[in-house]
């Protein structure tokens, strides 16, 4: 057999077109994805009693739709979902908005490509957050974060004033996740799905690198190809296909 060696980019440009051709995720409205959202967080074990929080970016430009206050990520359906304003006044649906979600007003206005706001205590982020380290991406599953995991260093309390919305967004800047010292993460999505691909796979990085840690100092992927999978990782259609096999997943009972 005489095996052609070719560039990496014929490979990439292969993909890519055969990934838009057979990985073809699931139409959802938004209630129904931000339902098989919370339900993924639950099964992957990011549920926190109530202090979880889910919000995608409302029509209206000046709001967002959230699980209404006193559910948790486990029990949600798409009936529980409200529409809040930029008061956390409920305009559609019954019942109130987490007080804590005012802080995603900020980010939203700061971050017009940003349609999904994440926020957990989940156990290894949390691990993380109380430890007071940055994530290092040491691993290929953790370049999701490449250059796009901030890090507050100091917690400015329960996000339920307009100060911390400031902090946080302010902290956040460009990128698509953040770890919130004393506090949990946040992930922030041009979607719902990828908001939550995100949250899964920050958590799992915070665990390898708590676990990897107990064996000595970490050591970054290189930069060049960190950024390239990166990149990769975080295809539309990968992260798609991923969110749609979770759904399937949470449809099996977990």
């Amino acid at each position: 057999m005489n095996t052609q060696l070719r560039p990496k980019a014929y490979f990439d440009e292969r993909a890519n077109s055969e990934m838009a051709e057979h990985l073809r995720p699931a139409h959802r409205d938004t209630a129904e994805t931000l339902a098989y959202a919370c339900r993924i967080l639950g099964m992957t074990g990011q549920e926190a009693g109530l202090a979880g929080q889910i919000t995608a970016r409302s029509n209206s430009g000046s709001g967002y739709w959230t699980l209404r206050f006193g559910l948790g990520f486990d029990e949600a359906t798409p009936n529980d979902f409200i529409e809040v304003d930029k008061d956390l006044r409920t305009v559609t649906g019954e019942g109130m908005a987490n007080p804590a979600t005012r802080f995603h007003l900020w980010v939203y206005q700061a971050r017009p490509d940003v349609q999904s706001i994440i926020h957990t205590h989940s156990p290894w982020a949390s691990a993380l957050a109380a430890a007071r380290q940055p994530l290092v991406v040491a691993q290929m599953d953790m370049t999701p974060f490449y250059d796009d995991c901030g890090f507050l260093a100091e917690w400015p309390g329960v996000p339920i004033a307009d100060d911390e919305g400031v902090l946080i967004s302010k902290a956040l800047g460009g990128k698509r996740s953040i770890i919130l010292a004393h506090h949990g993460y946040l992930t922030a999505g041009c979607s719902i799905e990828e908001a939550t691909y995100l949250s899964v796979y920050l958590e799992r990085a915070a665990r390898m690198q708590i676990r990897a840690q107990t064996f000595g100092d970490l050591k970054p992927v290189p930069d060049h190809l960190a950024r390239e999978a990166h990149d990769y990782l975080l295809k539309p259609s990968i992260i798609g296909a991923t969110f749609d096999y979770w759904c399937r997943q949470v449809d099996r009972g977990g």
